[in-house]
């Protein structure tokens, strides 16, 4: 038997509960923000129930991240330290950085790599005019190359040879948006979308319980080209990074040079793959992935995820007959908005 008294509290406890369900939510605001950083653009957009403005405090995370890991700014961390400055040693932002740009190049075998920093400036995608290059400067610079000659020892950058050069400009835009999102999730935020220069994050889902739609962008034979859609993926609490051959490059004596350089052999990379997007659950491994899958190409690429099949991948490359193909994981193929 349930005595009175059982009886009053079990109803106490549905009238709350009750109470609780009808009570009314406060209405979640789309808030969204934007700007430059890192020679490119960034876009946040999130739903929140505090209007307080965001941006100041974004730009100035934005801009202690570039005085660490900013080749383009001459006082940075890293650009201190290329030059062998003492003085300088490194932040957390930097260690972090490094210490997963080491991972991923171990588990890669070398294809992504940021000592490649002599060879891209080289190259001409820095901030000094290009060399005149051929195989003989190519191998002048190669045993600068080596992510097993550089180490952080006490915070100081420890190299076998004082001319090496780090690169951070493959990996650094990804962790930039990994910043960010840790400075969302500090102010409860729980729904997001982080953007910068096609490095994203997605946080939770909308209001509407609708996932975050993010574009995969078609290749073009032009950089400047109108874009277009290749593919749309749904993402929630994912973020994704594509590296592509196809807008940052140049063109000498009708040859086209990619800004990807492969650290294997010295030189732009000159395979079919034109564009290749991963998933990874940050930004920055997503983004150090997305540089080596583009090194390997499609069909190393495929030996490398048989046997690392925690990688979401999508390829984007031309056939032999310069048909545009794909190959996509099947865990990428998944999240693909059917259209």
């Amino acid at each position: 038997m349930i005595s009175s008294i059982q009886k009053f509290f079990f109803c106490l406890f549905l009238y709350l509960m009750l109470a609780a369900s009808c009570k009314p939510h406060k209405e979640q605001l789309l808030i969204k923000i934007g700007g430059e950083t890192q020679g490119t653009y960034y876009a946040i957009t999130y739903y929140s129930q505090d209007s307080s403005d965001l941006q100041p405090a974004i730009d100035s995370l934005l801009n202690r991240f570039d005085s660490t890991a900013s080749t383009y700014k001459p006082n940075s961390i890293i650009s201190r330290m290329n030059n062998n400055d003492p003085n300088v040693k490194a932040d957390a932002m930097f260690e972090t950085i490094f210490r997963k740009a080491i991972d991923v190049s171990e588990k890669t075998d070398g294809a992504f790599d940021i000592t490649v920093g002599s060879l891209v400036y080289a190259w001409g995608f820095g901030l000094s005019n290009r060399l005149k290059m051929n195989q003989h400067s190519v191998d002048s610079l190669l045993p600068l190359v080596g992510y097993e000659k550089v180490k952080l020892e006490k915070g100081k950058l420890v190299k076998t040879d004082p001319r090496i050069r780090i690169d951070y400009n493959a990996i650094a835009q990804g962790y930039a948006v990994d910043v960010i999102g840790a400075f969302l999730d500090s102010k409860q935020i729980e729904s997001y979308l982080i953007d910068i220069g096609g490095e994203v994050l997605a946080r939770g889902e909308k209001p509407d319980d609708e996932k975050w739609s993010v574009a995969i962008e078609k290749p073009t034979q032009n950089a400047d080209d109108d874009r277009s859609i290749q593919a749309v993926v749904l993402l929630e609490d994912m973020a994704i990074s594509t590296s592509g051959s196809y807008r940052k490059f140049y063109e000498e004596n009708g040859i086209r040079y990619s800004h990807t350089i492969d650290p294997a052999n010295g030189y732009p990379v000159k395979h079919s793959t034109l564009s290749v997007s991963v998933l990874a659950k940050d930004c920055m491994t997503a983004d150090a992935f997305a540089t080596a899958f583009m090194v390997m190409g499609v069909e190393n690429g495929k030996i490398f995820l048989e046997k690392h099949k925690n990688l979401e991948v999508y390829f984007i490359y031309t056939s032999p007959d310069n048909t545009i193909m794909t190959y996509y994981t099947k865990g990428f193929e998944k999240l693909l908005k059917k259209v």
